[in-house]
């Protein structure tokens, strides 16, 4: 058996509200991910031309409208299958509704062929990453653990957080995840965000004003 390697991280800037989408890459065999593809399709869809990548899912960190704009797109482009934590699901219904409120536009509504749960792998080639349920943001945010680095949606940011006024958030599940799951891993872990540029764990325990003591 082959063991695990470290996978190529390449992020594209895309739609209204700025949403980091991430591809990644298995570095042997060019299989890969997308996730949080909140729009700008061409964007992602030029990466992987350019670097002669095979998608074979795409993964959205929870189920905003900014997250999950271009997945419908995407699925048929690629003909292949959408993952997202259960508990999210209800979350997309009511953010396409949503989404032109956020000056996102239309969007199609995408339907899941996988319902991911904690603990479940993501597996792209020689990749393999782990499902961490994150919850507080919305109820089935996740973030996915690989070697080395997280992404963390919007759980954890930069010296920030998640915002939890919306549909099915809460603070204090919120700041629950991030001490119980994300703040367990190394320090030096680095942590890929939603929105914004990335960071490590031990910055953010020591520097994240909304998390002091944690």
């Amino acid at each position: 058996m082959k063991e695990n390697i470290q996978a190529r991280v390449a992020c594209r800037v895309v739609g209204p509200i700025q949403t980091n989408c991430y591809i990644l890459s298995c570095p042997e065999t060019g299989k890969a991910i997308i996730v949080d593809p909140g729009g700008d399709p061409d964007h992602v869809e030029t990466l992987i031309e350019e670097e002669r990548l095979e998608p074979v899912e795409i993964v959205s960190t929870h189920g905003h409208s900014d997250h999950i704009a271009s997945v419908a797109g995407l699925k048929e482009r690629y003909g292949i299958p959408f993952a997202i934590h259960g508990a999210d699901l209800g979350i997309v219904k009511l953010s396409v509704k949503e989404a032109p409120f956020w000056g996102m536009g239309k969007i199609e509504e995408p339907t899941a062929e996988r319902v991911l749960a904690a603990g479940d792998e993501i597996v792209f080639g020689a990749v393999r990453g782990k499902v961490l349920h994150t919850p507080g943001h919305t109820p089935g945010g996740i973030s996915i653990l690989f070697d080395g680095f997280v992404l963390a949606g919007d759980t954890l940011f930069n010296r920030s957080i998640g915002r939890t006024d919306f549909e099915g958030g809460d603070l204090d599940t919120l700041l629950a995840s991030i001490r119980d799951e994300l703040f367990t891993l190394p320090d030096r872990t680095i942590v890929y965000c939603g929105h914004g540029p990335r960071t490590t764990i031990g910055e953010e325990k020591r520097e994240n004003p909304f998390l002091a003591g944690s």
